[in-house]
């Protein structure tokens, strides 16, 4: 009879925990000292994230599923998982040879059914998707910069204008182009201009295509979109507040990027 403890594909190697630990909160002040193994705790989310399973049928191999919400939750709200987001974009480019913060960016929404969770819904006509939408921005190679979960209804050139005010400022400082298809049209570019200085340009389909053909630029975000629907817990929206949908999208880009830097 084996006594080891059970390994999930999910879970972190010894040299994504070493990446990420550091750099989660650590408790400050008096009080109950953390009895949690936080790497467990991590792990536990992503096996969530993974599979698509509900909390309560995580397995016993993980702490109970309440207190692991518990700091998913908190991680949300207090932007961790949008700071280990980032944290990890600048180790990734920087691997690659890349000054830390870009200079291009790629935006794109994705409209997604929901489930009877309730919060916040719209209907987007154009997909005819009742749901949410998700805005992001990635840089030219594929990196989630940043994301904005709204109703579907919420138009596309509004959810850039929250994804730039959201975004860290050093990084929409240095901004000088984004690209984006025809639904960002119309007096976004002389907003961008004025209030950012980033230039827009509309990558749109050449004059007498027919049929599918890969767009210049826009393929990168597409295929950024691919990469968050390996997985199962964002084949739709299952989550009742918008921070927490925007803290798995996060967690799906830190785990692709760890998986690069831990080649």
């Amino acid at each position: 009879m084996s006594h080891k403890k059970r390994r999930y594909t999910s879970e972190m190697s010894e040299g994504q925990w070493r990446r990420l630990a550091w750099m989660l909160p650590k408790r400050k002040g008096a009080g109950r000292p953390v009895e949690l193994d936080m790497r467990t705790v991590v792990d536990a989310v992503l096996y969530v994230l993974v599979t698509g399973c509900q909390w309560r049928n995580l397995p016993r191999e993980y702490p109970n599923p309440q207190s692991v919400y518990y700091h998913y939750r908190k991680w949300c709200l207090d932007g961790t998982w949008q700071r280990l987001n980032r944290a990890m974009g600048y180790l990734e480019r920087r691997r690659i040879g890349r000054f830390a913060r870009p200079s291009a960016a790629i935006v794109d929404s994705q409209s997604v059914k929901v489930s009877d969770r309730g919060g916040a819904t719209g209907y987007d006509g154009n997909k005819k998707i009742k749901g949410r939408k998700r805005h992001i921005l990635v840089d030219t190679l594929g990196n989630l910069l940043d994301v904005v979960v709204s109703a579907a209804n919420m138009t596309d050139r509004d959810g850039l204008k929250l994804l730039l005010t959201k975004v860290e400022r050093q990084i929409a400082v240095r901004l000088l182009k984004i690209w984006a298809d025809q639904s960002y049209q119309g007096d976004l570019e002389i907003y961008l201009h004025e209030q950012w200085g980033v230039a827009l340009e509309i990558v749109s389909a050449q004059q007498g295509q027919t049929g599918f053909l890969v767009q210049p630029r826009r393929w990168v975000v597409e295929r950024t979109f691919a990469w968050l629907g390996k997985y199962r817990r964002l084949s739709k929206d299952y989550e009742r507040d918008s921070l927490t949908s925007e803290g798995f999208i996060y967690l799906a880009s830190i785990r692709t990027m760890l998986k690069r830097l831990d080649y």
